[in-house]
């Protein structure tokens, strides 16, 4: 608590990192993996999205931004993906963990100018980051 104190009220730089995780269900298959390929059956999984946003904490408020508007931004994504068969999505048709990855990113950024990325969880040990350099 005294660093973001000292932070504030000193004028020091205080580059933070924050990290708001969403979840969805979503069935999908991926159609360029070599034939009898487990995962070019269909099949599900209950992705974990991290959603990682970097800046400066404002010294007026204490924070880079306030959860609530990364929830905002992350809701209608939520809406378009949950539940639903990713490879009918437009820009989904080969849905891998890093096309996701990236298709969020995208979509998210113009709403989220801090994004700095987004990691997609396919199951609890597999994950892919997209950021843009």
């Amino acid at each position: 608590m005294r660093a973001v104190f000292d932070s504030c009220t000193t004028g020091y730089k205080m580059p933070t990192t924050l990290s708001k995780t969403f979840r969805f269900e979503a069935a999908h298959r991926l159609p360029k993996v070599p034939e009898g390929h487990k995962c070019g059956r269909l099949h599900g999984h209950s992705y974990q999205i991290d959603v990682i946003v970097k800046g400066e904490v404002d010294p007026e408020t204490g924070m880079i931004i306030d959860f609530a508007e990364i929830t905002n931004a992350w809701q209608p994504l939520h809406n378009v993906l949950d539940h639903y068969y990713l490879n009918e999505i437009e820009g989904l048709e080969n849905p891998t963990s890093e096309v996701l990855a990236s298709w969020i990113y995208r979509r998210m950024k113009p709403l989220l100018p801090s994004l700095s990325a987004i990691y997609v969880h396919e199951t609890c040990t597999s994950s892919a980051r997209y950021e843009e350099e």
